[in-house]
């Protein structure tokens, strides 16, 4: 699977769990710590681990595990670590104080509507 596969996939198995302002950031060309950045939000800390585990399930489905978890006991933020995928799954005020779609400004963002169920 490509990066660019894999942080479609990770978008995808977040949406399946109602996550929330779903972003893929391509960051290659910015960094050597990932390729991507997969960003959401959940409304809860319940929700920000529901999001994780069917994550990281779904891409070790498809052969992919990742390197790294960080995150699970404060329940804010986790972070799964694919080597070429990163993904991060915050609550809201955890997105808001770390910002990094402000920093990571200079990164393109992968439109990924198409894959995605419209927010109600």
């Amino acid at each position: 699977m490509t990066p660019y596969e894999l942080a479609l996939a990770a978008a995808k198995a977040l949406d399946s769990k109602k996550g929330r302002d779903i972003k893929v950031l391509e960051t290659g060309h910015l960094t050597t710590l990932a390729d991507y950045f997969v960003l959401c939000t959940a409304t809860s800390t319940t929700q920000v681990k529901a999001l994780a585990d069917t994550c990281e399930k779904m891409l070790k489905d498809q052969g992919e595990a990742p390197h790294h978890v960080e995150g699970h006991r404060e329940g804010g933020w986790i972070l799964l670590d694919f080597s070429s995928v990163v993904v991060h799954v915050f609550m809201e005020e955890s997105r808001k104080f770390y910002d990094l779609e402000r920093l990571w400004s200079d990164a393109r963002e992968v439109d990924v509507s198409a894959l995605l169920q419209p927010e109600s």
